[in-house]
This record gives structure tokens, sequence and C-alpha cells, in this order.
């Protein structure tokens, strides 16, 4: 139990790095924040091929057009609107509407499985209706007091931070549910080598992502050059943070989040993604030289609250399905 306990945590400090490097490179477009961090991924799972080249050689056309599919989505597209959502509207409230994701990506799991005639792991919506208040109320709390301490003339850009954070949400819900249900449909004894196969999906991704962002930033930008290539203003800041995303966000939070995974009962797993969130607003809050004020502090008590009461609704539910089934 400790020992899972803390490989979890681990994977969620590690994670919460991910929220913290937009505030520490504020300089640096966000876009380009994205391809830094999957570049120096795509270039560590290069690496990893050779350990899983059997299994990838076994991979189809059609595998790796999924793996582009969700290394675009899932990795490049997701991380450049989270970046973009923090530079925006600031630490807390990004990092709030992407805490939500546990109980965000069950209902829509939910939802599609009836579509289809499924929702074995379903729970009535009156069930649902206390934690969904509580994850509202905490994000609503937290905004007002983010909201109220912005200047006057900053309220355009905390609207669309607010807005691409909500994307992100939405790009990270469609992921795990889209690569859990591909990843399933290809039988067992996949999931280290899907992983190494989407890294390598995101290295030319990424590569062509950059040099298009360079031919539009230098060639068709109104103003001229917006961006200091190849590398911008901080080189050794911005390489050091990329390679650190890449090898300890990406690879080894993943890792102990396996680890945990391993020895943790589903149930507790489930709930301890809460760490990264928590990590996050660790690291804003120490970036910003503060404590929360109330508001905000009521606001994260309401949102964790919400997440663990949700995610405990859908393990019940489970649960009792499995134990209809047995019977």
């Amino acid at each position: 139990m400790l020992a899972g306990l803390s490989a979890a945590l681990g994977a969620g400090l590690l994670w919460g790095l991910v929220f913290l490097t937009p505030l520490l490179l504020a300089d640096y477009p966000p876009f380009m924040l994205a391809i830094g961090r999957y570049l120096a991924f795509g270039v560590l799972a290069l690496g990893l091929a050779w350990f899983d080249r059997a299994a990838l050689a076994r991979l189809t056309r059609a595998d790796w057009i999924e793996a582009v599919k969700l290394a675009l989505i899932g990795n490049l597209l997701y991380y450049s609107t989270l970046a973009s959502a923090i530079q925006l509207a600031g630490g807390p409230v990004p990092t709030l509407i992407i805490g939500t994701l546990p109980v965000v990506i069950a209902i829509t799991a939910n939802l599609l499985d009836r579509r289809r005639g499924g929702g074995e792991d379903s729970a009535p919506w009156a069930r649902l209706a206390a934690p969904l208040a509580l994850i509202l109320g905490g994000l609503f709390a937290v905004h007002s007091a983010s909201a109220q301490a912005l200047p006057a003339d900053a309220s355009a850009d905390y609207l669309l931070g607010i807005g691409f954070g909500l994307f992100a949400l939405g790009c990270w819900t469609w992921y795990p549910i889209r690569n859990s249900r591909w990843l399933r449909a290809r039988g067992a004894g996949l999931s280290r080598a899907w992983a190494t196969a989407q890294g390598l999906a995101t290295l030319p991704v990424a590569i062509v992502a950059g040099i298009g962002y360079w031919l539009w930033d230098t060639r068709l930008a109104p103003g001229g050059p917006g961006f200091a290539w190849p590398l911008g203003p901080r080189p050794e800041a911005f390489v050091g943070m990329c390679i650190l995303l890449g090898l300890a966000a990406s690879w080894l939070g993943t890792l102990l989040w396996n680890r945990a995974s391993h020895l943790l009962p589903a149930a507790l797993v489930g709930q301890l993604i809460v760490f990264e969130t928590l990590a996050a607003l660790l690291y804003a809050f120490l970036w910003y030289g503060r404590w929360p004020v109330m508001a905000e502090s009521a606001g994260i008590v309401l949102l964790i609250a919400g997440v663990l009461g949700g995610v405990r609704v859908f393990r019940q539910g489970g649960a009792r399905a499995a134990a209809d089934a047995a019977a």
C-alpha cells in the first residue's frame, strides 16, 4: 500500500510540472511549448522502440494512422490549448477544469455505452447530482476569486483562457476513451508497445507542426516573426523544460502510475489522480508567491470532494454490475 501510494504521489508530482511550465516560460508561445515537449518525447520513443520492435512490427497501417490521430489530439493539440489557457487565465482555474477529467470521462464513456446498448458500468444520474454540484460549485468559487483579481483590461484574455481550458478538457476526454477502445480491440500485451508507437507517431507530427509554425511565423504573420527561432529568448530553460517534460511527465510519470495501478485496488487508484491536480495547484501558488484566498481554498475543497465522490459512484456502479453478472 505504501509503495503504491508513493508511486501515485510521484506520478502526480511529475504530471503537475505540465501545468507549471507555461508559467515558467510565459514568454514562449504555447504552441512552441507543445512542440518542444513532444519532440523530446518522440526522440525518447526512438530509443524505447528497440525493446518493442517485435510488437511494433505487427502493427498495421490502420494502427499507425490511429496512433497519429491520438498523438495529434491527445498530445499536441491538448497541451498547446492547455498551455494557452494557463498563460491567459492563470494557473488555478485551468488546473481545476482539467481536474474534473475523472468524472467527465466516466460520464462521457457512460453516455457512449448507453448509445451502443451497453452501460454496464453506468450510474444513476440522481446519484451523480451531488458530486456534479460540488464540482460546479468549486469551479465557480475559484473562477470568481480569479476573475476579481484580474485587471480590468484582462477580462477578454481570461475568458479566452477559459475557452482554451474547456477545449483541452474535450481533447483529453476523447483521448483516453478512444485509446482504451482501440487497445482493447487489439488484444492483450500491447500496452507498452502502443505507448511507444504513439511516441513515434508524435515525433513526425511535432516536426511537421514545428515547420508549419515556423513558416507561418516568419513568412505570413503580420508584423514579422514573433518568436526568436530556433529556441526562443531563453534556450537553456526551454530545452531543459522540454527534456524534463518529455522524460518525467510523458514517460516516468506514466511508469509510476502503472506501478501504482498494479499495487493498489482499482477503486482507490482512480481517485488518486487528484494528486496531479493538487501538485499543479501547489506549483502555481508557489510561482505566484501566495497562499490561496478563502474562495479559492473553498473551491479546491469542493472540487476535490466532487471528483472523489463521482469516481466512487462509478466504481460502486461497476462493482454492483459485476456482482449481478456473477450471480
